[in-house]
């Protein structure tokens, strides 16, 4: 997979800090100075944020470019992802994590939004992930951690056990997530793919999770907890804490695995915490998001954001999911819209749907509303989505044929 040219070029910086080339971005973050106090109001923080993201932007091209070193810069007493902390426990007093901007104060608890949330996270499970894209499971697996709740409502959901089951799983504290991450990587995972769910809604575990990684030493109480929802827990994987280093230094590649239905807040706290994406591109309208999903202002909101990624130069696999009766309405208009803005991207067209959750005609849940999507697509659904992309020059058949469950292809 590496072998080809345009996965080797978009995905060049992922692959450099999973092969421990180079550092982690939250590890550039940890290094970059933010003089703040918990006083400020939170727009004056935001105003910090900007400037610290110009410095970021600066150090991480010299890192790059091998002109500076991580090991020449000092850790402040105050730093960048101190400052992304602070903001994102703010943002979780009137919560705006995502597009809904419900306003609620999870922290109180007295009241919650679209995701039923308050500030608890919880974790249905986690493992090497063998399933994924080559790029992202390679050998050993991507070190996947599924978050419960979202913040769309998928009539099809095919995790809908752990999206639409709050309490799903066990509660983790960040100390405890930030244990799992440690564990998978150094088990040999080649990133933490943070999904779920959705993990947007749990951003303020998240980052103070990753606040930890560089000093984490667990004990064996807390590895038996968290143990609990390892779905691997039986095979044995050798630690390897050499193969998880940078410069002596453990080294996290974050992935981030979302449906994108995020704040332009949010995005600006991952921006320079995250170093490859792997967005779901869902619905092609906001007529079918509302129908299927129960989510307006899906189009809108996921544009902006994979523009954004896009035109900041992030690495980016986009996902698509190709469903029966949507090809027209949906894969098309997606398709067209990617072409437009996102020239060159990699892209999974996928075709693994089945009716799942309350589109699935043999469950007692089955809402006829949704009988639309009530089957697989057929064949020629699934090679129409593939002469259309390959019609608009779009880079998908390395990633997408290589994931392919009906093996079908274009003569």
């Amino acid at each position: 997979m590496w072998e080809d040219e345009a996965v080797r070029t978009r995905l060049s910086w992922y692959l450099a800090v999973s092969t421990n080339r180079m550092p982690a971005k939250y590890l550039i973050c940890r290094r970059i100075p933010a003089e703040f106090n918990q006083e400020e109001e939170e727009k004056e923080l935001w105003k910090i944020h900007e400037e610290c993201a110009k410095r970021f932007q600066e150090t991480w091209s010299s890192i790059r470019s091998r002109e500076v070193k991580l090991a020449e810069l000092e850790i402040p007493r105050q730093s960048f992802l101190d400052l992304k902390l602070e903001l994102v426990n703010r943002m979780l007093r009137h919560c705006n994590f995502c597009r809904w901007n419900c306003g609620v104060d999870r922290v109180q608890g007295k009241r919650v939004g679209t995701c039923q949330l308050g500030k608890t996270s919880r974790v249905s499970t986690y493992f090497h992930h063998m399933g994924e894209e080559l790029p992202i499971r390679g050998r050993k697996g991507s070190g996947t951690i599924f978050f419960t709740s979202c913040n769309l409502r998928c009539g099809f959901c095919q995790n809908g056990d752990i999206s639409k089951d709050k309490d799903n799983g066990i509660i983790v504290s960040p100390r405890q997530l930030a244990l799992m991450m440690w564990e998978l990587r150094v088990e040999g995972c080649h990133n933490i793919n943070l999904v779920g769910g959705e993990p947007t809604m749990h951003l303020h575990t998240i980052i103070e999770a990753i606040t930890y990684l560089d000093s984490i030493k667990p004990t064996s109480e807390e590895l038996q907890y968290v143990w609990s929802v390892k779905s691997d827990y039986f095979f044995s994987y050798r630690r390897d804490y050499s193969e998880a280093t940078y410069q002596g230094v453990l080294n996290v590649p974050i992935l981030w695995n979302s449906n994108m239905f995020m704040s332009l807040e949010t995005l600006s706290i991952l921006r320079e915490v995250v170093d490859i994406w792997l967005p779901d591109f869902k619905f092609g309208n906001d007529k079918c998001s509302i129908r299927l999903a129960r989510t307006p202002w899906y189009w809108e909101t996921v544009t902006r954001n994979h523009k954004l990624i896009y035109d900041w130069g992030e690495d980016i696999v986009i996902r698509h999911l190709v469903m029966p009766n949507h090809v027209e309405c949906c894969t098309k208009p997606v398709l067209d819209w990617i072409s437009r803005n996102m020239p060159g991207v990699l892209i999974n067209i996928m075709d693994q749907y089945h009716p799942d959750c309350f589109a699935d005609p043999s469950s007692p849940n089955f809402d006829e509303r949704l009988s639309d999507i009530a089957r697989r697509p057929t064949a020629q659904e699934i090679l129409e989505a593939y002469r259309y992309a390959k019609k608009l020059g779009l880079n998908f058949e390395t990633i997408s044929w290589e994931k392919s469950t009906t093996r079908l292809r274009l003569q």
